[in-house]
């Protein structure tokens, strides 16, 4: 498995808690070494290497590390390959999927809201979208360390893989003139999204087997991605009646 880097002190601290062993390293920023240590909760036998801003700054992209980032083992991203047989695994998947999602903070809200409504599986274009970043990591909360995501090489090929699974594929596309709360979204299921500037490209549309759109009342013409997602999957979520986690 790759590593990859990771920031924030709820991203790293969930993970500390949740699956220790694969915290490679954990960055401290120098003058904040205790009391941000003291924050992230146990540390065990985990390097602890401090750094100066700077050099936070450049390992994670950004100056909101808040003084903490770590180094991890990404054991959520899979390979084409590994997704294909988690799918012929599953008996009624949810899957998301993301068709040129180039913004880390979409993305990153777009692999929290997957988590939090129980989806197996997150696909996207390996070449048309941002990747699991540091950014994406923090924005998502930790849910990147825990959601299973697959950056596939033809998003295409993908989709006709799962349609030969026998997979629903709903696209979620504005002009569309069905709704979302007339589909039908029980079942094996994979729901579409595209991003907002651009939506779904024509390849992509042509693998849905149907396109759905969401009432929109006001002045606006289009919803966020990830809150378009999580009106979808919790849309889903009602129509399966799944029960709610303790």
């Amino acid at each position: 498995m790759a590593d990859r880097v990771i920031y924030g002190l709820h991203a790293v601290g969930r993970l500390l808690k949740s699956d220790r062993e694969r915290v490679l390293e954990v960055y401290l920023q120098q003058g904040l070494g205790r009391k941000r240590l003291a924050r992230l909760g146990r540390i065990g036998k985990v390097l602890v290497t401090e750094c100066l801003a700077d050099e936070l700054e450049q390992l994670t992209g950004t100056n909101k590390h808040q003084g903490v980032a770590a180094r991890i083992v990404s054991s959520t991203e899979l390979t084409e390959a590994e997704a294909r047989a988690m799918v012929t695994t599953l008996d009624d998947p949810v899957i998301l999927v993301l068709d040129g999602v180039q913004d880390p903070r979409n993305f990153g809200a777009c692999l929290r809201t997957a988590d939090a409504a129980g989806v197996d599986l997150v696909v996207a274009g390996r070449s048309r979208n941002v990747g699991l970043t540091p950014v994406v990591s923090k924005v998502a909360a930790g849910a990147a360390e825990v959601q299973p995501v697959a950056l596939v090489a033809n998003l295409a090929r993908f989709l006709g893989f799962l349609s030969d699974e026998d997979i629903n594929i709903v696209g979620l596309a504005g002009e569309a003139e069905a709704s979302i709360f007339d589909c039908e979204l029980t079942g094996p299921l994979a729901l579409v999204l595209g991003a907002e500037e651009s939506g779904l490209r024509r390849l992509t549309r042509e693998h849905c087997d149907q396109l759905v759109g969401l009432p929109m009342l006001g002045a606006v013409e289009s919803l966020n991605v990830s809150v378009a997602a999580g009106i979808c999957l919790y849309e889903a979520r009602r129509q399966r009646r799944l029960p709610d986690s303790e």
